[in-house]
Parts: structure tokens; sequence; C-alpha cells
């Protein structure tokens, strides 16, 4: 199959949405200094949901949505949002957003891991290449060997890694539960199901952090909301509904690029030179797994109905909710 040609529109898109998850990263910094990182999360969550039903409304793209699909997609929130924010959030204050977005961004490499068990699609030679120069990356950044993780403690790494398997596994799952007709759908009810499962764990846990109405916690929050969720979920699905998602992933190793570069210049974050060498294997793993040819899943005698089809084209599984 060849690969279907850029539009004029995708390389603006692609600049726009990649711009905005890397600045996501220093947001989350800036709410963090007066509200709990649980509260920031559910403000996150509550507001891209907000956002996300006016633009799903917009677009006239509910569909037909059975009881049973709203429930999987409300689950489904439970890894992709719930753990993967509330995780994130929490490791993110203790870590610098450079090296939270690097973390974080280790989420291909774990989507590949996961794509064969799940979905049922062999690694090829080159995958399996570039996830191993990525987890080199993660230990030269970790410094696990290290007492002091080179300034950062291993814990938060360690949160931020769970939370990247957690977002990981909710994609692939994701993409084997719903067809693209449904997907904007489903990207709404998850969101309402994470955004439930943080609300719940923010009332629980830290019920005394609420966030003070400061001018940084209220930029923050309609940022990450309406820019870094709403806006940014919406430029996704346009340009997976316009080029192959193996194409686009490919350049979603650009996402901590912009939040290292933005980190460094306005906040003075630096790396050691082992933790730049690891910066740097990471974002070559990302790039190459986003290059990379999944094996198209063995052929089934007779062939099931009940989920959804793969295509063989080498397109990776990361047709579900995106963004960070």
């Amino acid at each position: 199959m060849n690969p279907r040609p850029w539009s004029e529109a995708t390389w603006p898109l692609l600049a726009v949405l990649v711009s905005i998850w890397g600045l996501n990263y220093l947001f989350v910094s800036l709410g963090l200094t007066g509200s709990g990182p649980l509260w920031l999360a559910t403000l996150r969550s509550g507001i891209g949901l907000g956002g996300m039903v006016v633009l799903v409304t917009a677009a006239r793209g509910w569909g037909a949505f059975d009881r049973r699909a709203k429930r999987d997609a409300l689950l489904l929130g439970l890894p992709n949002t719930t753990l993967f924010f509330g995780l994130w959030f929490v490791a993110a204050r203790s870590v610098p957003p450079g090296i939270a977005s690097v973390m974080i961004y280790t989420f291909p490499l774990w989507v590949a891991l996961l794509s064969a068990p799940v979905l049922g699609r062999p690694l090829s030679a080159g995958a399996w290449a570039s996830i191993g120069v990525g987890f080199v990356g993660v230990a030269l950044i970790a410094q696990f060997w290290s007492l002091t993780g080179g300034g950062v403690s291993v814990l938060p790494l360690l949160e931020l890694g769970a939370a990247s398997v957690s977002w990981a596994l909710g994609t692939v799952l994701f993409q084997r539960r719903f067809r693209t007709p449904e997907i904007l759908s489903a990207s709404v009810y998850q969101l309402a199901g994470g955004f439930s499962g943080l609300l719940l764990a923010s009332v629980l846990l830290t019920p005394t952090s609420f966030p003070a109405p400061t001018l940084d916690v209220v930029a923050a929050a309609l940022w990450l909301g309406l820019a870094g969720t709403a806006v940014g979920y919406a430029i996704w699905f346009t340009l997976l509904d316009r080029t192959p998602a193996a194409q686009i992933s490919a350049y979603l190793f650009l996402v901590p690029v912009v939040a290292l570069t933005a980190s460094a210049l306005l906040l003075g974050e630096r790396l050691s030179l082992l933790q730049g060498l690891g910066v740097v294997l990471v974002l070559v793993a990302i790039y190459g797994i986003g290059r990379a040819h999944f094996r198209p899943p063995p052929l089934r005698s007779p062939p099931a109905t009940s989920e959804p089809s793969h295509s063989a084209s080498g397109d990776l599984p990361y047709r579900g909710p995106g963004g960070s």
C-alpha cells in the first residue's frame, strides 16, 4: 500500500500539536505551584471534557454508541486518563519538565511491546532494536545505579514510567475495542471516566489540597484543559484522518524536544552529559518506532467478527486518545 500524500495543512497542524503538547509540561509545573497534583489533573480532565463535548457536538461526531460501548469507553478512562494524568502530575512535583516529557514519551516503546499480545501484531527486527535503544536511554536518564539519580529521585521516575505504561495499555485496548467511526465519541466517554476517577481520588486522598484560584493555576488549568486536551485531541484526530498513524506518530518525538528546549530557556533546566546522551537515545528510539513496520497478524479461520480489523499497512496503534 502506498502512503497517502500529506496535505498542505498537515505540517502546520503537526507543528501546532507538537508545540501544544511540548508546552504542557511547563504548564503542569506552573499549575503545581498553587495546586495539589491530583486536583490539577482533575481540572485538566474536566475542562478538557467540556471542550471535547463542544467540539464533537459541533463536528456532529457522536454517531451511534450503545450502552456497552459507553461502559467500555468509561472504563478505559481509568488507564488512559486517571492513572496517566494522576501519576504524571504527582511525579512532576520533583522532576524537571524536560526529563518528565522524555520519560512520558517512552510511551511508543510500551505501545510497541503491548501490540503483540493485545493486537496480535508481532514486532519487526527494527522495532525491537528501537525498543532496546530506548530503554538504554531511559537507564541513562534515570541513572538507577546512583542513589540520587543524577539529582532526580528514583521514585518519581518510576511514577512517570508507570504513567507511560498506563497510557500505552489504555491506547492499545482502546484501539482493539473501537473502530474509526466510534473514536471521537469513545474519546469523550473515556475522558468522562478518567475525570470521574481523578475527582474521586482527589476527594478521598487529598481533600485539603484544592487549588487556590491564582493566576498561575487558572492559566495552567485552562491551557492544559482547552489547548492541551480539547484542541490537541481535535488536531490529533484530524491528522489521523488525513495521514497514516505511523507517519504522524514518528514525529511525536519532537514533543519532548519542545519541552526540553522550553524548560532550558524558561526554567534553566540542565542535564548531565549521561542524561543528555540518554535523551538522544530515547528520541532516536521513538522516531525508530514510529517508522518501524509491524508484521501483520497471522490469518485465522474462520475470521473473527467481534473485534475491529487491523490494517497490515504497518501503522502503529496510535488511533486511541492521544496527547500529553
